[in-house]
């Protein structure tokens, strides 16, 4: 891990599409500079927006099968393997840690990776030697019990185990006009830089009544499970971590590929 702290990182990123796979763009060359700061860490557990249960559920397979979980897109994706390692053995750490943060959860012997897991990590890990550990985002989740979710995941990163939120900072698919569109919607624009200014400051109050709060929050996201793993991120960090911001990236003019990191 990095010297400068005795933490593991936090990271909220923005994994767009599945194309992000194939089409690293500036988020992904920033990711695969942030990977050699993660070796040594024992585990990454990733909390993703494809994922979603009843209740909190905690991936327990020692061998995680790659899910292709889309239709529609190019040949190349669905041939694609993260061959990662689980760890049944962490994922009842993880289990302890929620139980010990007040939350109830299970263990789930069968899941394995959605994209929202093994999209970014192609790019932040391709050698796929950290362990990872799949967490599942309850339906009922809100902003702040996403945050408080975070902070039951935050005792791991004392033991070297990256806790990691992936989502969309934007996302309205429904606006998506073609790749050949390039010029940023202002929407866009005005909900990432109030979503970040606030991440800054940590004002938690704010950030956890965006809805009715943030510009635009409704049309950036017209349903809230692509931004909840920002809140899980946050919430696992204290005011010592360094915040950075990895990307401002934009594709497409409306989907924000902005990610952010804590150590």
């Amino acid at each position: 891990m990095s010297n400068v702290t005795v933490f593991a990182p936090s990271l909220f990123i923005s994994h767009g599409a599945p194309t992000f796979a194939i089409e690293p763009g500036e988020l992904g060359v920033k990711l695969a500079q942030l990977g050699p700061s993660l070796t040594g860490a024992r585990a990454i557990v990733v909390v993703s927006p494809h994922w979603q249960t009843q209740g909190l559920s905690v991936s327990s397979h020692p061998l995680p099968d790659t899910i292709h979980d889309f239709r529609g897109f190019p040949d190349e994706l669905y041939k694609l393997r993260y061959p990662v390692a689980g760890d049944p053995d962490i994922a009842q750490r993880v289990v302890s840690a929620l139980h010990d943060g007040g939350l109830q959860a299970q263990l789930d012997p069968a899941q394995g990776l959605d994209h929202g897991v093994w999209v970014p990590l192609l790019h932040l890990r391709p050698q796929a030697d950290i362990p990872v550990i799949c967490l599942s985002l309850p339906i009922d989740t809100t902003p702040q019990s996403a945050w408080e979710l975070g902070q039951a995941l935050a005792p791991l990163r004392q033991q070297n185990i990256v806790v990691l939120g992936s989502g969309s900072m934007t996302h309205n698919l429904a606006e998506f006009r073609g790749p050949a569109v390039t010029a940023v919607a202002p929407y866009v624009t005005e909900f990432t830089t109030w979503i970040r200014d606030n991440v800054q400051s940590r004002d938690q109050a704010a950030l956890t009544a965006y809805r009715t709060r943030a510009p635009h929050a409704v049309r950036a996201h017209p349903s809230e499970e692509h931004l909840l793993p920002l809140f899980v991120a946050i919430g696992a960090t204290d005011e010592r971590d360094q915040f950075e911001i990895l990307t401002k990236e934009v594709r497409h003019g409306m989907l924000s590929m902005e990610t952010f990191y804590w150590h």
